[in-house]
C-alpha cells in the first residue's frame, strides 16, 4: 500500500512546502484539500495549475486526489452540485489526481430513500464526466451516510467504474460498523482509505496515529488479507483544531507507525 497525507493537517502551506515534507518524510503522495481558504481551488489559473502539476511530478509525489465538498444527496437542483463537481474533476486532470472526493450530504429530516436517488442520480451523471476526464469521483462515509452500509445505498445504483468510495475509518466505526463490515460493504468501490486516529468516541480530537481509540491495526490487517493494494491517506485534522502538534513533527512517525500495521500484517 502507499501512504499519503491530506494537506487538512497543514492548512494554508504553499504547495512547495507541502511536497518538500512529502518527499523529506517518506510519503508516496497528498490529498489536497479543494477549497479558497487553500493554495488550491477550482479557481486556480491554467498556468498555476501546470506549474504545479509539474513541481509534483519533478518531486516524484502524486496528487492522490481533492477533497471536495459538493453534496451529492443534499435537496435542491441538481445543476449548481454537478457545476461544483465538474470544476473539480477538471481541476484534477489539470493536476493529474486520480481522484474527487464529495460528501453525501443530505439534510436533516430528508427522506432517506429520497436522499440516496438524489445521490445515486448525480453519481451517475458525474460518472460520466469523470471517466472522460481521467478521474474518479469517490462518495466519503460521512455526515447523513457514515457507514459503508450507508454508502452503497447511494453507491449501488449507479454501476459506474467512474464513481467509487473513500472509506474514513473514523466515521465508520463510530457509525458502528467493524472494519471487516465496511470493506465488505465497500470492496467493490473502494478508491482509497482515510486513516486518523482520534481521543475517543465522543472526542474526535486528532492524535498521533496508534495513540488514541480507532482499529487501525484491523483495518490494515482486513485490507492486507483481501489483497488490497491501495492508498492509506492520514487525514489530521489540524484546521479545525488549532491547539494539536503540528503535523510536520509527526510524520516520521506516523509513516513509522503505518509501515508496523503493514509489516505485522503481512
Amino acid at each position: 500500500m502507499k501512504l499519503a497525507f491530506s494537506t487538512l493537517g497543514v492548512p494554508g502551506l504553499p504547495m512547495p512546502d507541502v511536497i518538500r515534507l512529502a518527499a523529506r518524510h517518506g510519503y508516496h503522495g497528498v490529498e489536497l484539500r479543494a477549497h479558497p481558504e487553500e493554495p488550491v481551488h477550482p479557481g486556480l489559473p491554467p498556468g498555476e495549475r501546470a506549474d504545479l502539476a509539474a513541481a509534483f511530478k519533478g518531486a516524484g509525489i502524486e496528487v492522490l486526489g481533492l477533497a471536495g465538498y459538493a453534496r451529492v444527496a443534499a435537496p435542491g437542483d441538481d445543476g449548481p452540485v454537478l457545476d461544483e463537481i465538474r470544476a473539480l474533476l477538471e481541476l484534477a486532470r489539470d493536476l493529474d489526481a486520480s481522484f474527487v472526493r464529495v460528501f453525501p450530504g443530505a439534510a436533516d429530516g430528508q427522506d432517506p430513500a429520497e436522499a440516496d436517488a438524489v445521490a445515486a442520480r448525480r453519481l451517475g451523471t458525474a460518472a460520466e464526466d469523470a471517466t472522460a476526464l481521467g478521474v474518479r469521483v469517490l462518495l466519503e462515509t460521512h455526515d447523513s451516510h457514515p457507514t459503508g452500509a450507508a454508502a452503497i445505498r447511494a453507491l449501488g445504483p449507479v454501476g459506474h467504474r467512474g464513481v467509487g468510495a473513500l472509506w474514513d475509518v473514523m466515521a465508520a466505526w463510530r457509525g458502528g460498523e467493524q472494519p471487516s463490515q465496511t470493506y465488505a460493504a465497500l470492496a467493490p468501490y473502494l478508491g482509497y482509505v482515510q486513516v486518523k486516529d482520534i481521543a475517543s468516541a465522543d472526542d474526535t480530537t486528532p492524535v498521533p496515529l496508534g495513540a488514541g481509540v480507532l482499529p487501525l491495526a484491523d483495518t490494515v490487517e482486513v485490507l492486507s488479507r483481501h489483497g488490497w493494494d491501495g492508498w492509506l491517506c492520514w487525514e489530521y485534522e489540524k484546521r479545525w483544531y488549532a491547539s494539536v502538534p503540528p503535523l510536520p513533527d509527526l510524520l516520521d512517525a506516523g509513516r513509522e507507525h503505518l509501515g508496523r500495521l503493514l509489516n505485522d500484517s503481512a
